[in-house]
């Protein structure tokens, strides 16, 4: 059983978004949908999305990101003594992503290694509780975590509560052991999951049981599906005995996390946070500006804590989500 807190430093942070701007009015044009409806219901004003994938890869924005976060930290690239993928959208079937993203790095003889963390949108929560986790065992060092999400691929645009709260974008972290007497550390993390929400959010084809060679695989299978308010109700349900259990036994609760940022799954959830004892001041918000990048919502709002100094160093904080599954995820960390 794993003892924190786990001595774990975000050394770096970096972001990539695509120059490609689409304001929420041009898609309201687009699905004939009222005036001003995407920002109300939505929360989204504007989102970017890729221009030309085969060029603006994932693992492209993922190097992007990652080159900025190792100039952060101040480390070379071939110092790097893993790279982990921490995605929820893929770049193709085979290989794995981190490969990928090496070769992209010009670390493709490297031989560093890389590996998928795939827990959709929680891909990135997940990578960096497993990362403290290998640092406090000294196996290894410099951790480079990437999380890169193009879906305005596979929107479904007869469903506009869906299609119309997507953006695409990466970043990522460097991630290293803290120093003895350095306060950083990973204090907290849980994650559970709940099987009877498997469906209500998926892409059912890419798969063996839809395979895009099979004759019965319908185009529409290889779009995004979501039953919002399924998937409301269930986190709804869940949420309340997993931040209970997320903070049992810790020195501190919820009032003494000085900033919580949350994946930016829809203005309804992050609406909802509140209501869990999260005030609404100390909640980091990006929906307005990116929409929901999928995993790399959540190392994008990092970012932005950064950046703006609404996370400082020996700052309490919170990562914290839902993805498909349904799972639900939180890593209390000191940055």
């Amino acid at each position: 059983m794993t003892t924190y807190p786990l001595p774990l430093k975000i050394a770096g942070v970096g972001r990539y978004i695509p120059e490609r701007v689409v304001p929420s009015a041009d898609l309201e044009a687009k699905l004939g949908l009222p005036e001003g409806w995407i920002e109300r219901k939505q929360g989204v004003r504007e989102r970017h999305w890729i221009v030309d994938p085969e060029h603006e890869t994932n693992s492209f924005m993922g190097a992007q990101a990652a080159r900025e976060a190792l100039a952060d930290a101040g480390l070379a690239s071939e110092r790097v003594d893993l790279i982990v993928n921490a995605s929820g959208t893929q770049e193709q079937a085979i290989p794995d992503g981190g490969p990928l993203l090496q070769l992209q790095l010009g670390l493709g003889q490297s031989g560093i290694p890389c590996f998928t963390v795939h827990a959709t949108c929680l891909s990135f929560v997940v990578a960096v509780d497993m990362a403290g986790s290998l640092l406090s065992t000294g196996r290894f060092e410099r951790i480079l975590v990437v999380t890169s999400d193009i879906s305005s691929c596979a929107l479904n645009f007869a469903h506009p509560e869906s299609s119309t709260l997507f953006g695409d974008g990466a970043a990522a972290a460097v991630l290293v052991r803290a120093a003895e007497g350095e306060p950083s550390a990973v204090n907290a993390a849980r994650f559970e999951t709940y099987g009877v929400g498997a469906y209500a959010t998926q892409v059912p084809g890419g798969g063996t049981r839809k395979h895009p060679n099979f004759e019965t695989t319908e185009p529409e299978d290889n779009l995004f599906h979501m039953d919002g308010p399924a998937v409301f109700k269930l986190a709804v349900d869940y949420a309340p005995g997993f931040f209970k259990r997320l903070f049992d036994g810790q020195p501190f609760g919820i009032g003494d996390v000085s900033c919580i940022i949350p994946h930016q799954a829809s203005k309804r959830a992050l609406d909802a946070h509140p209501i869990f004892g999260m005030g609404a001041e100390r909640i980091v918000r990006t929906l307005d500006r990116f929409g929901n990048c999928v995993s790399a919502s959540i190392p994008i709002t990092l970012y932005e804590a950064v950046r703006t100094g609404r996370l400082r160093r020996g700052d309490r904080a919170l990562l914290l989500g839902t993805g498909a599954g349904l799972s639900l995820a939180g890593v209390i960390f000191t940055y």
